[in-house]
């Protein structure tokens, strides 16, 4: 198996003993982003919104850094602090894909790394 750990360009390091994602075999999977600024490494959660939006843009950099985008999504896991953000974050998550959306969970959980209010995970697949 032909297998390659990525990470955000200039990022700080995973806060744990795991990659921010793994290409194995045209087929990236994509570790939970919580919305941590990658320039300053600060979790940054104002609203439920903007931390959603700084969560799918560090998803981003991780598709692009395997020559991906969102098109290439599969699968998709929302990890919600309070799932009365549900509708506010799916506001936010469809506007970053424009045709066929992944398939999905989404749930609520007691404690996220570092508080956060969301967290995120996806795999991904070369066409």
């Amino acid at each position: 198996m032909n297998k390659k750990a990525l990470q955000i360009p200039n990022a700080p390091a995973p806060i744990g003993p795991y990659s921010q994602a793994i290409l194995a075999n045209g087929m990236l999977f994509i570790s939970g982003q919580c919305p941590i600024n990658t320039k300053t490494g600060l979790l940054e959660m104002e609203t439920i919104e903007s931390a959603t939006h700084l969560v799918m843009s560090n998803i981003e950099k991780l598709l692009h850094a395997a020559e991906m985008d969102f098109t290439n999504i599969v699968k998709c896991s929302i990890f919600l602090k309070d799932l009365g953000d549900f509708q506010k974050v799916n506001a936010v998550y469809a506007t970053y894909f424009d045709s066929v959306p992944p398939s999905r969970e989404t749930v609520e959980v007691a404690r996220l790394p570092l508080d956060a209010t969301i967290e995120i995970s996806c795999i991904a697949m070369k066409s």
